[in-house]
Protein backbone atom coordinates (compact mmCIF):
# COMPACT_ATOMS: atom_id res chain seq x y z
CA UNK A 1 0.00 0.00 0.00
CA UNK A 2 2.89 2.38 0.78
CA UNK A 3 4.40 1.78 -2.69
CA UNK A 4 0.99 2.34 -4.31
CA UNK A 5 0.58 5.61 -2.37
CA UNK A 6 3.93 6.89 -3.60
CA UNK A 7 3.09 5.96 -7.20
CA UNK A 8 -0.22 7.79 -6.98
CA UNK A 9 1.53 10.80 -5.48
CA UNK A 10 4.02 10.92 -8.35
CA UNK A 11 1.13 11.09 -10.77
CA UNK A 12 -0.07 14.41 -9.35
CA UNK A 13 3.10 16.00 -8.03
CA UNK A 14 4.46 19.28 -9.25
CA UNK A 15 1.90 20.07 -11.93
CA UNK A 16 1.71 23.26 -9.93
CA UNK A 17 0.42 25.41 -12.79
CA UNK A 18 -3.08 24.08 -11.97
CA UNK A 19 -3.63 25.23 -8.41
CA UNK A 20 -6.77 25.15 -6.36
CA UNK A 21 -7.86 25.41 -2.74
CA UNK A 22 -6.95 22.93 -0.04
CA UNK A 23 -5.69 22.89 3.53
CA UNK A 24 -2.18 21.39 3.44
CA UNK A 25 -0.10 20.08 6.28
CA UNK A 26 2.98 21.85 7.56
CA UNK A 27 6.20 21.88 5.51
CA UNK A 28 9.66 20.94 6.71
CA UNK A 29 11.07 24.19 8.11
CA UNK A 30 14.46 22.91 9.20
CA UNK A 31 17.72 23.99 7.57
CA UNK A 32 19.76 21.45 5.59
CA UNK A 33 22.35 19.45 7.46
CA UNK A 34 24.96 19.40 4.70
CA UNK A 35 27.35 22.05 3.29
CA UNK A 36 26.31 25.71 2.99
CA UNK A 37 24.57 26.99 -0.16
CA UNK A 38 26.72 27.51 -3.21
CA UNK A 39 27.21 30.80 -5.01
CA UNK A 40 25.83 33.12 -2.31
CA UNK A 41 25.98 36.75 -3.39
CA UNK A 42 25.87 39.75 -1.10
CA UNK A 43 22.65 41.73 -1.47
CA UNK A 44 23.18 44.83 -3.55
CA UNK A 45 21.90 47.05 -6.29
CA UNK A 46 21.54 45.71 -9.80
CA UNK A 47 21.41 47.46 -13.14
CA UNK A 48 21.52 46.66 -16.84
CA UNK A 49 25.29 46.29 -17.02
CA UNK A 50 25.56 42.51 -17.30
CA UNK A 51 28.62 40.30 -17.50
CA UNK A 52 29.03 36.61 -18.26
CA UNK A 53 30.80 35.78 -15.02
CA UNK A 54 27.88 34.02 -13.33
CA UNK A 55 27.79 30.44 -12.09
CA UNK A 56 27.67 27.83 -14.86
CA UNK A 57 27.74 30.53 -17.54
CA UNK A 58 24.77 32.52 -16.25
CA UNK A 59 24.79 36.28 -16.64
CA UNK A 60 25.73 38.39 -13.62
CA UNK A 61 24.64 41.97 -12.97
CA UNK A 62 26.71 44.69 -11.32
CA UNK A 63 25.70 45.67 -7.80
CA UNK A 64 26.42 49.38 -8.10
CA UNK A 65 23.14 51.08 -8.98
CA UNK A 66 22.27 53.29 -6.04
CA UNK A 67 19.10 54.52 -7.75
CA UNK A 68 17.08 51.34 -7.27
CA UNK A 69 14.05 51.87 -5.09
CA UNK A 70 13.75 50.53 -1.55
CA UNK A 71 14.23 46.76 -1.28
CA UNK A 72 14.88 46.20 -4.99
CA UNK A 73 18.56 46.88 -4.37
CA UNK A 74 18.73 43.57 -2.52
CA UNK A 75 18.05 41.37 -5.54
CA UNK A 76 21.00 39.09 -6.11
CA UNK A 77 23.45 39.44 -8.96
CA UNK A 78 21.91 36.66 -11.08
CA UNK A 79 18.76 38.82 -11.47
CA UNK A 80 18.40 41.89 -13.72
CA UNK A 81 16.41 44.71 -12.09
CA UNK A 82 15.66 48.18 -13.42
CA UNK A 83 12.96 50.85 -13.36
CA UNK A 84 10.80 51.50 -16.40
CA UNK A 85 8.25 54.25 -15.85
CA UNK A 86 5.99 53.33 -12.94
CA UNK A 87 7.19 49.73 -12.86
CA UNK A 88 10.16 47.75 -11.65
CA UNK A 89 11.21 45.24 -14.28
CA UNK A 90 12.76 41.99 -13.08
CA UNK A 91 14.29 39.56 -15.56
CA UNK A 92 15.29 36.12 -14.36
CA UNK A 93 16.16 32.74 -15.82
CA UNK A 94 14.42 31.00 -12.93
CA UNK A 95 17.51 28.89 -12.23
CA UNK A 96 18.30 28.75 -8.50
CA UNK A 97 21.68 30.09 -7.40
CA UNK A 98 22.02 27.24 -4.95
CA UNK A 99 22.41 23.50 -5.29
CA UNK A 100 19.54 21.05 -5.60
CA UNK A 101 18.98 17.34 -6.20
CA UNK A 102 16.80 18.47 -9.11
CA UNK A 103 19.82 19.37 -11.22
CA UNK A 104 21.22 16.57 -13.37
CA UNK A 105 23.71 14.51 -11.37
CA UNK A 106 26.47 15.49 -13.82
CA UNK A 107 25.79 19.22 -13.30
CA UNK A 108 28.18 21.08 -10.96
CA UNK A 109 25.10 22.53 -9.24
CA UNK A 110 23.79 19.12 -8.28
CA UNK A 111 23.56 18.71 -4.51
CA UNK A 112 22.19 15.51 -3.06
CA UNK A 113 19.37 15.95 -0.59
CA UNK A 114 20.84 16.76 2.84
CA UNK A 115 17.81 18.15 4.64
CA UNK A 116 15.99 16.75 7.65
CA UNK A 117 12.76 15.47 6.08
CA UNK A 118 12.94 11.69 6.48
CA UNK A 119 10.04 11.32 4.02
CA UNK A 120 11.75 13.20 1.19
CA UNK A 121 11.62 11.65 -2.24
CA UNK A 122 12.59 13.10 -5.60
CA UNK A 123 9.73 14.14 -7.86
CA UNK A 124 9.97 13.10 -11.54
CA UNK A 125 10.96 16.58 -12.73
CA UNK A 126 14.25 18.38 -13.36
CA UNK A 127 15.20 22.06 -13.21
CA UNK A 128 15.24 23.78 -16.60
CA UNK A 129 15.78 27.32 -17.83
CA UNK A 130 12.50 29.18 -17.24
CA UNK A 131 12.92 32.88 -18.16
CA UNK A 132 10.35 35.28 -16.75
CA UNK A 133 9.93 39.05 -16.92
CA UNK A 134 8.02 40.66 -14.07
CA UNK A 135 6.60 44.18 -14.30
CA UNK A 136 5.79 45.14 -10.72
CA UNK A 137 4.19 48.46 -9.66
CA UNK A 138 6.82 50.74 -8.15
CA UNK A 139 4.24 52.47 -5.93
CA UNK A 140 1.78 49.73 -4.94
CA UNK A 141 -1.75 50.61 -3.87
CA UNK A 142 -4.53 48.66 -2.18
CA UNK A 143 -6.93 47.11 -4.66
CA UNK A 144 -10.57 48.13 -4.49
CA UNK A 145 -11.45 44.49 -5.10
CA UNK A 146 -9.00 41.70 -4.31
CA UNK A 147 -7.85 39.58 -7.24
CA UNK A 148 -7.09 35.90 -6.69
CA UNK A 149 -3.48 34.84 -7.21
CA UNK A 150 -2.89 33.34 -10.66
CA UNK A 151 -1.78 29.87 -11.63
CA UNK A 152 1.98 29.50 -11.35
CA UNK A 153 4.14 32.46 -10.27
CA UNK A 154 2.57 35.01 -7.92
CA UNK A 155 5.77 36.89 -7.15
CA UNK A 156 9.54 36.62 -7.12
CA UNK A 157 12.17 35.94 -4.48
CA UNK A 158 15.40 37.96 -4.29
CA UNK A 159 17.30 35.21 -6.10
CA UNK A 160 14.88 35.25 -9.03
CA UNK A 161 12.90 32.14 -8.08
CA UNK A 162 9.10 32.37 -8.41
CA UNK A 163 6.83 32.27 -5.40
CA UNK A 164 3.83 29.98 -5.90
CA UNK A 165 0.68 29.95 -3.80
CA UNK A 166 -0.41 27.32 -1.27
CA UNK A 167 -2.21 25.00 -3.65
CA UNK A 168 -1.26 21.88 -5.58
CA UNK A 169 -3.00 20.62 -8.71
CA UNK A 170 -6.63 19.56 -8.74
CA UNK A 171 -7.59 21.26 -5.47
CA UNK A 172 -5.30 18.88 -3.62
CA UNK A 173 -3.31 19.90 -0.55
CA UNK A 174 0.46 20.31 -0.54
CA UNK A 175 0.77 17.29 1.74
CA UNK A 176 2.45 15.10 -0.89
CA UNK A 177 4.38 17.87 -2.61
CA UNK A 178 5.96 18.93 0.68
CA UNK A 179 7.87 15.68 0.71
CA UNK A 180 9.44 16.58 -2.64
CA UNK A 181 10.74 19.97 -1.48
CA UNK A 182 14.54 19.93 -1.55
CA UNK A 183 16.77 21.10 1.29
CA UNK A 184 16.02 24.75 0.40
CA UNK A 185 12.23 24.16 0.23
CA UNK A 186 11.95 24.38 -3.56
CA UNK A 187 11.15 22.00 -6.40
CA UNK A 188 10.42 22.12 -10.15
CA UNK A 189 7.01 21.64 -11.75
CA UNK A 190 6.45 19.46 -14.81
CA UNK A 191 7.99 21.96 -17.25
CA UNK A 192 11.05 22.38 -15.02
CA UNK A 193 10.21 25.74 -13.45
CA UNK A 194 11.78 25.72 -9.99
CA UNK A 195 9.72 27.55 -7.35
CA UNK A 196 8.97 28.03 -3.65
CA UNK A 197 5.54 27.48 -2.06
CA UNK A 198 6.86 28.04 1.45
CA UNK A 199 9.83 29.60 3.28
CA UNK A 200 12.85 29.78 0.92
CA UNK A 201 15.47 28.39 3.28
CA UNK A 202 18.40 29.41 1.09
CA UNK A 203 17.45 33.05 1.63
CA UNK A 204 16.46 32.88 5.29
CA UNK A 205 19.62 30.94 6.13
CA UNK A 206 21.77 33.65 4.58
CA UNK A 207 19.76 36.84 5.10
CA UNK A 208 17.88 36.09 8.30
CA UNK A 209 14.38 34.95 9.20
CA UNK A 210 13.22 38.56 9.52
CA UNK A 211 14.65 39.74 6.19
CA UNK A 212 12.98 41.04 3.06
CA UNK A 213 12.75 37.98 0.79
CA UNK A 214 11.08 39.31 -2.37
CA UNK A 215 7.90 40.84 -3.77
CA UNK A 216 4.51 39.65 -4.85
CA UNK A 217 3.25 40.76 -8.22
CA UNK A 218 1.24 43.62 -6.70
CA UNK A 219 4.46 45.32 -5.53
CA UNK A 220 4.08 44.69 -1.82
CA UNK A 221 7.14 43.14 -0.15
CA UNK A 222 7.39 39.67 1.34
CA UNK A 223 9.21 39.25 4.66
CA UNK A 224 10.39 36.17 6.51
CA UNK A 225 8.70 34.30 9.35
CA UNK A 226 10.09 36.44 12.18
CA UNK A 227 9.53 40.05 13.22
CA UNK A 228 11.10 41.89 16.16
CA UNK A 229 12.65 38.66 17.34
CA UNK A 230 9.36 36.73 17.40
CA UNK A 231 7.89 34.13 15.06
CA UNK A 232 4.90 35.51 13.15
CA UNK A 233 1.72 33.44 13.38
CA UNK A 234 -1.21 33.46 10.99
CA UNK A 235 -3.55 35.00 13.56
CA UNK A 236 -1.39 38.15 13.56
CA UNK A 237 -2.01 38.66 9.84
CA UNK A 238 -5.05 39.68 7.81
CA UNK A 239 -6.94 37.67 5.19
CA UNK A 240 -4.24 38.41 2.59
CA UNK A 241 -1.51 37.17 4.97
CA UNK A 242 0.02 40.55 5.74
CA UNK A 243 -0.15 43.72 7.80
CA UNK A 244 1.08 47.31 7.63
CA UNK A 245 3.75 49.13 9.65
CA UNK A 246 7.27 50.52 9.28
CA UNK A 247 10.11 48.15 8.35
CA UNK A 248 13.86 48.64 8.03
CA UNK A 249 13.47 48.95 4.25
CA UNK A 250 10.32 51.09 4.40
CA UNK A 251 10.71 53.37 7.46
CA UNK A 252 7.57 55.34 6.54
CA UNK A 253 5.51 52.17 6.73
CA UNK A 254 4.11 49.80 4.11
CA UNK A 255 1.76 46.86 3.82
CA UNK A 256 3.79 43.65 3.60
CA UNK A 257 3.29 39.91 3.55
CA UNK A 258 4.94 37.43 5.91
CA UNK A 259 5.86 33.85 5.17
CA UNK A 260 4.69 31.54 7.95
CA UNK A 261 4.95 27.82 8.67
CA UNK A 262 1.23 27.16 8.21
CA UNK A 263 -1.26 27.36 5.35
CA UNK A 264 -1.51 29.73 3.47
CA UNK A 265 2.27 30.20 3.93
CA UNK A 266 2.80 33.28 1.68
CA UNK A 267 -0.55 34.71 0.55
CA UNK A 268 -4.12 34.30 1.67
CA UNK A 269 -7.26 35.52 -0.08
CA UNK A 270 -5.65 37.05 -3.15
CA UNK A 271 -3.43 40.08 -3.78
CA UNK A 272 -3.74 42.99 -1.37
CA UNK A 273 -2.83 45.36 -4.20
CA UNK A 274 -3.26 45.63 -7.95
CA UNK A 275 -0.94 43.10 -9.61
CA UNK A 276 1.46 43.84 -12.42
CA UNK A 277 2.25 41.37 -15.19
CA UNK A 278 4.47 38.38 -15.93
CA UNK A 279 5.65 37.40 -19.39
CA UNK A 280 7.70 34.47 -20.60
Amino acid sequence: MKILSIILSLGILCSCDIQEAASPSLPNGNPPQGPPPMGMQNGGQNNNAGTNSGTAGEQSFDNNNTDLASGYKYFESNVEVYQEGDYMVINTTGIPNHGSPYFNSSDSRYEAYNGSNSQFFTAPNSISNSPLTYRIPLSPTKASSAEATPLGPIGVALNGIPFYNQYAAGRSPLTNEINTFDQYNGHPQQQGQYHYHVEPLYLTLNKGKDALLGYLLDGFPVYGPEENGNTVSNNELDAYHGHAHATADYPNGIYHYHITDADPYINGSGFYGNPGTISR
